[in-house]
This record gives C-alpha cells, sequence and structure tokens, in this order.
C-alpha cells in the first residue's frame, strides 16, 4: 500500500489530518499528487450524513488537479511530470449502453465514485481528493490543456461538466437563449459557457446585488425573480433555462420562462418535483435533468474551457482551512468555489 496524508471526516462537521493509505499501483493506474482540490456542496451532504461508528472512512473531494508521480507498467497515455485532472468518477462497468455510449456517468451498474464509491476489483471504499495523493485507473484522469490555471481548473471538473452536459446536449451556440437560475457555483459556470458558446445569456436571481456579477461574467442581460413584471415580460422566451438554485422551489414560474419546444434542465435540487402537466403542456415543453458527464465530454469540456479561457471564480484556502471553507460554503458565503492547495500536506 501507498502512504499519504489526507483530510478525514471524524463526524458531521469535521475533519482530522491523518495518514491514509493507496493502493499499489495497478497495471492500468497513475498516481497523481493532488495540488488543488475544489469543495463542492456533495461534500457537505455527505459530511451531514457521516457517522464514524457506523460509516465506512470518508475523505471528501472529487474536482482536483495536480502532477503524475508514477504509472503502472501498462499506461501508455500519461508520463510522469504530467498535469492532469481528475473528477468525481474514476471507474465504471464499461460494457453497459450507456459506458459504451461515453456516459460513464450514468453506467447501469452505477460509476465507480472518487469517494464513498465501491472499488471494482478489490471492493475497497474510495477515498477522495481532500488528500496529497491519488490513485486511479489511466482511462479517467485527463490532461490538464495548457494554459488552464491548475487552480481554478479543479471546480471543473465537477461543476463545470455538469453544466456542459446539458449546453451540448441541447446543441446551445449562436442564435439560441439560455436562462441560468441562480448563481453559485454551477450557475457561474454555465452563464460562462453559454456566452463562450456564442448563446443570447440571461441570469434570474432574486439576489439584486448578483446583477453586476452577471454583466461581468458576460450575461446580457438580468432577470429578478421577485419581480413579477419582469418575470412576466421574461415569459416564453428562453430555449434553454438551467436551474440551479440548489434548495425546494416551485418550478412553475420557470417553466413559464421558457420557449415553445424548449427545456427547463433541473441541476440544482435533485429531490422530489411537483410539476402540474398543463405548465409542460402549453407550449410543448420540457423538464430534464443532468449530473457529471462521461468520459469523452469531459475531455471535450476541458480543451474547450482552455479554448475559451473558462475557469471557475476562485477563492483558494490551505487545506488546513477547510472547516472554514465548509462552514462558509454553508453559508453561501463564496464567490464562486472554494479550492484547497494540498501543499500544506507535504
Amino acid at each position: 500500500m501507498r502512504g499519504t496524508i489526507g483530510w478525514r471526516a471524524t463526524g458531521p462537521t469535521a475533519l482530522r489530518r491523518t495518514p491514509i493509505e493507496r493502493r499499489d499501483l495497478r497495471p492500468d493506474d497513475i498516481a497523481v499528487r493532488i495540488d488543488y482540490c475544489g469543495v463542492c456542496h456533495s461534500d457537505l451532504h455527505a459530511l451531514h450524513d457521516y457517522d464514524q461508528h457506523t460509516n465506512a472512512p470518508l475523505v471528501p473531494g472529487h474536482e482536483f488537479t495536480g502532477v503524475v508521480t508514477g504509472t503502472g507498467p501498462e499506461v501508455t497515455n500519461f508520463s510522469i511530470g504530467e498535469s492532469v485532472a481528475v473528477g468525481n468518477i474514476v471507474d465504471s462497468c464499461g460494457t453497459c449502453a450507456m459506458c459504451v455510449a461515453g456516459q460513464e456517468n450514468f453506467c447501469h451498474s452505477f460509476p465507480t465514485l472518487t469517494y464513498g464509491g465501491r472499488d471494482r476489483r478489490d471492493g475497497s471504499t474510495t477515498l477522495g481528493g481532500f488528500s496529497r495523493e491519488y490513485v486511479v485507473r489511466n482511462t479517467f484522469a485527463y490532461p490538464l490543456p495548457a494554459g488552464l490555471d491548475p487552480a481554478a481548473t479543479a471546480p471543473l471538473l465537477c461543476a463545470g461538466v455538469t453544466v456542459w452536459e446539458p449546453l451540448r446536449s441541447h446543441r446551445v451556440g449562436p442564435g439560441t437563449r439560455v436562462a441560468v437560475a441562480g448563481l453559485g457555483g454551477l450557475g457561474h459556470l454555465a452563464v460562462k459557457m453559454a456566452v463562450a458558446l456564442g448563446a443570447t445569456t440571461t441570469v434570474i436571481s432574486r439576489t439584486q446585488d448578483k446583477r453586476d456579477d452577471a454583466h461581468r461574467l458576460g450575461a446580457d442581460n438580468f432577470v429578478d425573480s421577485t419581480d413579477p413584471r419582469g418575470m412576466a415580460a421574461a415569459r416564453d422566451t428562453f430555449d434553454l433555462l438551467i436551474d440551479t438554485i440548489s434548495a425546494p422551489h416551485d418550478l412553475a414560474p420557470y417553466l413559464k420562462l421558457v420557449a415553445m419546444d424548449g427545456t427547463l434542465s433541473l441541476l440544482g435540487f435533485l429531490g422530489p418535483v411537483t410539476v402540474d402537466t398543463t405548465d409542460l403542456l402549453v407550449g410543448r415543453k420540457k423538464l430534464s435533468s443532468a449530473g457529471s458527464g462521461g468520459r469523452r465530454s469531459t475531455a471535450e469540456m476541458l480543451q474547450f474551457c482552455a479554448d475559451n479561457g473558462v475557469t471557475a471564480d476562485i477563492e483558494v484556502l490551505t487545506s488546513a482551512q477547510v472547516g472554514t471553507a465548509l462552514d462558509r460554503l454553508r453559508r453561501n458565503d463564496v464567490r464562486y468555489r472554494f479550492v484547497l492547495d494540498m501543499s500544506d500536506l507535504d
């Protein structure tokens, strides 16, 4: 086994710096020195539900960048010293219809998650990127394109690909009208990508002080969701409305904003929702969702971001400040993504 240092959960609000073990390199593995790891709302949810007395060990973190420090004998696509990125999926069955289609994120036997997952070969629990080293199957790591800042790129491996999926599947481009509801970790990247794709882009938010940010990010318009007149004026406008609001909310006002044959894509809140069928019927509107991305779309997204200068707006903290990052994230006190610098684990 390989030893490294990471931040392991000791309860629903606490992590402790501690030695952790990684597997010895398999023939198709690479070892990655993690330099930067993003902090995701999923980490909060995992910690909230964690009980060290009944659950397997938990080391959060599933969006990170770093440098290859070792390769298995069968690895030909990476070399030691190469900059790489790893997201929230580290393996899949590779044979089901979804995997064959390049959508490993929808693997019929469920993809192996970067943390809290079950290794497909030895059954061990995967431990995440809040650590100095990670061992990963080479096909689930991605070359970091030149020109991308590694710290600001880390959130692209989860938040970025999550919003990329609906933008690409709905063929967003010049002439497309896109709205983004909620301007947070997901939403700000959806705005940047929609703008880079050439879409006319609108931000919808109940927070007026996000107006300036929306325009700074490249949005053409801003709609205050608490203003009835503004919402009425935007009715039947958007070909795609990406809803990144993380709390339960009424979908009816947002479906009214979707144009005929348009789509409301839910990315933020993934629990049960209630929809009046009439809100879909009037205008032949569609309700959709997306989550993460397969290997093909993740690689495509990274190259697109490199070509168009798209990265996350981040605040970098040392890994020792992980508690501060999580506490502020709970209070939505971040614009727009925390990233941990893991170098203090040396």
